[in-house]
């Protein structure tokens, strides 16, 4: 088996599942913004309490993030490269932490209580399934950058060459 085809399989799966679930945010949480910001909060299928709408403003952030995210991991999917990893890791690292501070929203949401429409309960729903699968992508992105079976990880500049620490003069 080549060096890192263990992880690609793994990455390309998640990244379609990833993809679907931040499309499907991205759709309840424009309708539910949409709804809420023309004052229909008594829509059957909205509802909401004082937190729903923090919960759209960022569940909207996290899905264009996430997208983004996704994006930039299937161009390092295509690539798989070390050079592409970096940037792979550190944008799911930021869509990470906006999907959690959105799932942490969704879950005040639910503690709140009062009416919640079945469309903000499919949100709220598809919010922690996407919180779940960012933080597997994450956690297969890093385990590729420490072990070589599971990614490119890291390659030196200049091939196997030891790192020196003074830079020698070249006459």
């Amino acid at each position: 088996m080549a060096t890192g085809n263990t992880g690609r399989g793994l990455i390309s799966t998640l990244l379609a599942v990833i993809s679907v679930m931040y499309l499907i945010v991205l759709g309840l949480a424009s309708w539910s913004l949409d709804k809420y910001i023309n004052g229909e909060q008594h829509h059957p299928h909205l509802g909401g309490n004082p937190a729903t709408s923090f919960m759209l403003v960022f569940a909207l952030l996290a899905s264009v993030l996430g997208i983004s995210s996704v994006v930039t991991g299937l161009l390092h999917h295509r690539v798989w490269r070390s050079e592409t990893l970096g940037s792979a890791a550190s944008l799911a690292i930021i869509s990470g932490a906006i999907t959690a501070l959105t799932f942490g929203l969704a879950c005040k949401e639910i503690a709140l209580g009062g009416h919640r429409g079945r469309r903000l309960q499919t949100l709220e729903a598809f919010i922690m399934i996407a919180m779940v699968a960012q933080l597997l992508y994450m956690g297969l992105l890093h385990v590729g950058m420490v072990n070589a079976r599971y990614g490119p990880g890291y390659s030196h500049p200049f091939g196997n060459l030891p790192y020196r620490t003074s830079n020698p003069v070249v006459v």
